[in-house]
């Protein structure tokens, strides 16, 4: 079996360009108020930046994209655990995961902002109710793929609970735990930003709302590459790092690399 060579760097450096070529070629085309170039949209990005709105609505988002996203983890993490090492608990729970996973968040959105008023917990738990059941299917599928042969060595060598988890557990689901973390990031934010449109009077998904309004699509495309820049950093810096080391015990050689 051969294995697949890693591209060259240059790679790396194709679609972006070529993107932009396109971008600067479709403004030029078409009408600038409804394709602005990329330089009036930087401007528009360095406006913004230099009167503090996009510091600020920018970091209104990230504070409800990572608080929504640790409560989403830790009740998605146990709760998957828990359905993974119970037969009878994933029976009694599936059908109501599945009913979760099917539930369009435009849907809890909504109900929550009638339910609780346009309230700041409102949306934070719209955003976790959305991604509760994700991430627990994922945790549950490694759950389920535990090594029987080291929980036999568990129970010869008398592990105890704080053993099992830390040394035992944790290490097996660690991938999967990755698996939902890049995939909860991504889900998240889109989130947000559609309950910031919907019912808060800051963050991101408010300006775009605002913008939408006066058909200022310079505006639109400055926050939402602002916000992506963002979510591209910490994609770069914390997830793709924290990826391989998960997968490292896969390629034994990269360990000394």
């Amino acid at each position: 079996m051969t294995t697949q060579s890693r591209p060259s760097g240059w790679t790396n450096w194709v679609a972006l360009p070529v993107l932009l070529a396109l971008w600067m070629a479709l403004a030029f085309a078409l009408d600038s108020a409804l394709l602005p170039s990329p330089l009036t949209v930087l401007q528009t990005l360095m406006e913004q930046a230099a009167s503090g709105q996009l510091w600020h609505h920018l970091g209104v988002t990230l504070y409800r994209v990572a608080v929504s996203f640790a409560l989403a983890m830790l009740l998605g993490i146990a709760l998957g655990f828990w359905m993974g090492r119970s037969a009878t608990v994933n029976a009694v729970l599936d059908p109501v995961l599945v009913l979760m996973l099917n539930l369009p968040a435009l849907v809890t959105i909504i109900l929550l902002y009638v339910w609780m008023g346009l309230v700041e917990p409102a949306a934070i738990l719209a955003v976790v109710i959305n991604k509760v059941p994700n991430v627990a299917v994922t945790i549950r599928e490694g759950a389920r793929s535990f090594d029987y042969k080291l929980e036999q060595m568990a129970e010869v060598y008398r592990f105890s609970g704080r053993q099992r988890l830390w040394d035992l557990w944790l290490p097996q689901l660690f991938p999967y735990v990755m698996a939902a973390t890049r995939g909860g990031l991504a889900l998240i934010w889109k989130i947000v930003l559609v309950v910031e449109l919907l019912g808060r009077s800051d963050g991101v998904g408010f300006q775009l709302h605002m913008a939408f309004q006066v058909f200022d699509v310079s505006a639109i495309l400055a926050y939402s590459l602002a916000f992506i820049a963002v979510v591209q950093l910490i994609e770069l810096a914390v997830l793709q790092p924290l990826e391989r080391r998960a997968h490292r015990w896969r390629h034994p050689e990269a360990r000394h690399a």
